[in-house]
């Protein structure tokens, strides 16, 4: 079984893809997804968040609510807003934001190479959170949300991608993020067989984002090969809907924090405490870390540059050299009494797409008491994790730019 392979992708008709491409599933609320439908009868939200088609009040886990995403799926194949290509391709995916720049491939992804570790993960996943990911998949028959993937960059392998993103995109939009998608439709088996076996080629891919999704699929494919007497590991579920980019085009951002209380001290007890872990210079401007051991605080509308020593940081340890872990371990447990950061709801957690500013608002306005502003987690860094077997904190690496749902799904 390869660790990849080519497909025939479900995807918007010729000059559909505008009315279909949609945000991802998971970054917006009820009440946005809602708003972001209205005149948009064709969104892949009605399938993806198919909650949108019901009474405000319903359970987004019910029954029914995966119903709808089957039903509106069969709806838009039946008119011709999807279509499936009728034979395996590849889809090679370039995203843009402002200067920066990513080309990657959508491929169907080894079911068995995520279960026996060659596609390695660096996340716990929540109970609840997979179980719907698996209703939904069961429910569509199809696999919607693509698995963010990266490789090992390999320069073969990008001069393929490069050599297929040639002349004009099979699929092109622009989301109202500014995000701009396009996507090329790679179906010349010479190419498809060389890109295969390339990738064959790598020790490992890596789960960047999407998680659960993977998981899910998983689970699917035990399901379906239990159910099936005449399994023979070639069958579309035993791989996952993926898009993998090579790991120096990924872009993580910071993944910021703010705490709800001083832990019973006053501001100036708390400045003390830091102060015997830190060196603390107060700032006259917003702080955005340069490097690993330095964190921005913001505290009683001051910022303050926090440095750690360099004999305080890990350096052997992958996991606990990470910023996120630094200041787990160097004030948040220790100073503020915040132990485990997945159930405590004394902290957030704040992308650093919304910028700093987001972080002076949510502490002026009373519900906060102060921020911390960290250094993004290197992909290499989440690589070292997922080598080791081992697992980030929660909220480490925060993505960008997002994948479009809608331009390639996966029937199984």
């Amino acid at each position: 079984m390869s660790l990849i392979r080519a497909f025939p992708g479900l995807r918007p008709a010729a000059g559909r893809a505008e009315e279909v491409a949609a945000p991802p599933y998971d970054v917006m609320s009820d009440t946005e997804a809602r708003a972001m439908v209205e005149g948009r009868p064709w969104s892949f939200l009605h399938i993806s968040r198919p909650e949108v088609d019901l009474p405000a009040d319903v359970d987004p886990y019910a029954p029914e609510v995966y119903a709808k995403a089957a039903e509106n799926l069969a709806t838009m194949r039946r008119e011709g807003v999807l279509t499936q290509d009728s034979r395996d391709c590849f889809y090679v995916y370039r995203l843009t934001m402002g200067t920066h720049t990513q080309l990657g491939v959508v491929a169907a992804a080894s079911v068995d190479a995520y279960d026996d570790g060659r596609i390695k993960r660096h996340e716990l996943t929540r109970p609840a959170k997979e179980l719907d990911r698996v209703k939904q998949i069961s429910a569509l028959n199809a696999q919607t949300g693509p698995v963010f993937l990266a490789y090992p960059s390999d320069e073969r392998i990008d001069d393929l991608l490069d050599g297929a993103a040639e002349g004009d995109p099979d699929m092109e939009v622009t989301g109202s993020d500014g995000v701009h998608h396009q996507i090329w439709v790679l179906s010349d088996k010479t190419r498809i067989t060389a890109l295969t076996l390339l990738f064959e080629g790598l020790p490992a891919l890596y789960v960047a984002d999407g998680h659960h999704r993977s998981a899910a699929a998983s689970r699917v494919a035990a399901q379906c090969r239990a159910g099936n007497p005449q399994h023979t590991g070639e069958e579309p579920y035993n791989y996952f809907l993926s898009v993998i980019f090579p790991h120096k085009q990924t872009r993580i951002l910071d993944y910021n924090r703010v705490v709800r209380d001083l832990n019973g001290m006053t501001g100036e007890q708390f400045l003390r405490v830091v102060g015997e872990r830190f060196r603390v210079k107060e700032m006259d401007q917003p702080v955005k870390p340069e490097q690993t051991g330095h964190f921005g605080m913001y505290l009683a509308g001051t910022w303050y540059r926090l440095v750690l020593e360099d004999a305080r940081i890990p350096s052997l340890d992958p996991v606990a050299s990470l910023d996120v872990s630094l200041l787990a371990n160097e004030l948040l447990e220790p100073l503020l009494g915040i132990a485990d950061q997945r159930t405590d709801n004394r902290i957030d957690f704040v992308g650093g797409i919304r910028g700093l500013k987001a972080l002076e608002q949510r502490v002026d306005s009373g519900e906060w008491a102060v921020a911390f502003a960290l250094y993004p987690t290197t992909m290499n860094a989440l690589m070292a994790v997922a080598d080791a077997g081992r697992i980030m904190p929660p909220k480490s690496t925060w993505f960008e730019p997002k994948l479009a749902d809608g331009l390639v799904s996966h029937l199984l």
